[in-house]
């Protein structure tokens, strides 16, 4: 598949997820609006066109929308079926049923410590055969079957990836952003670096009123002793831990590069870095948080 055609297979598409209660509905609908999906949680089916016409006017027609249905729904059944069947958007739509053991199912719903919408007054086994009846047709019709038996989180979101993900939406993105010690560390921060090692443009009167942008900011902060060394050896860090996040399911990374008032040395430092990664395939792109509040 070429890239273009890999990049747009799910432009427009309606994915459905249902399946049993505690096999992982809540994880794959986390996992799909990573992936740019528009979620929407616990929809009564009837009103599945409604949303999709309020997408197709506030987002575009090729907005990817996932919608999640249980046996709360009420007439969840006959209603999903229906809609399914119909198909009056014109959108694609792909129907994925998550399904697990039932003794795997009893520990999950024990350990939330809830019980199971079907179990009425009766067992929680009990409950779990009522939806198997219940769901027994939209499995047959299921364009996608996961069991999450023997699946953890992890492995469950890589399945969800594999089946609705683009090389685009898959990839790890990294946001590199300078901040000013003064004005506190980014609260979203996975790593924090401190340029303040970095001799200070700010007391070179001619660089004082520019900042890491500028040419010749960036020139003589990356010209410092100690600053290649420092890229040389923090760039691979952050690619180790790039491959390591991917393995857990995280697409995204904060890098956050400080000095004292974010305006030159951590600026300068954070584009550097940025274009480091971006030389070595990641999409990293460079914000600075305190630039201009000095």
């Amino acid at each position: 598949m070429a890239p273009e055609q890999a990049a747009s297979r799910h432009l427009g598409e309606v994915v459905v997820v249902t399946g049993m209660t505690g096999a992982g509905r809540s994880t794959a609908a986390k996992e799909l609006e990573d992936l740019g999906f528009y979620v929407v949680d616990n929809l009564p089916p009837s009103l599945l066109p409604d949303v999709i016409r309020l997408v197709d006017e506030s987002r575009g027609v090729e907005q990817p929308v996932a919608v999640v249905v249980d046996v709360r729904s009420g007439s969840f059944f006959d209603s999903l079926q229906a809609n399914l069947a119909h198909g009056e958007s014109g959108r694609r739509t792909t129907l994925l049923y998550l399904e697990a053991t039932d003794d795997v199912l009893v520990r999950r719903q024990e350990a939330a410590r809830r019980p199971h919408p079907l179990q009425g007054g009766g067992r929680l086994v009990d409950g779990l055969a009522r939806e198997r009846v219940a769901l027994a047709d939209l499995r047959s019709d299921a364009d996608v079957i996961i069991d999450t038996t023997n699946l953890n989180v992890h492995q469950l979101t890589d399945k969800v990836a594999e089946a609705f993900g683009t090389p685009e939406t898959t990839r790890l993105k990294i946001t590199v952003v300078s901040f000013g010690f003064k004005y506190g560390i980014p609260v979203d921060a996975d790593f924090v670096a401190d340029m303040r090692f970095l001799p200070n443009p700010f007391w070179i009167p001619e660089l004082r009123p520019l900042n890491g942008r500028d040419g010749a900011v960036a020139d003589y902060v990356k010209g410092r002793p100690g600053a290649d060394q420092f890229l040389e050896q923090y760039v691979p860090v952050l690619e180790t831990a790039a491959g390591g996040y991917l393995n857990e399911g995280k697409r995204f990374m904060t890098v956050a590069v400080g000095c004292t008032g974010g305006k030159h040395r951590s600026v300068a430092m954070t584009e550097e870095i940025a274009a480091r990664l971006r030389e070595r395939g990641y999409d990293a792109r460079a914000t600075h948080r305190d630039l201009g509040r000095e």
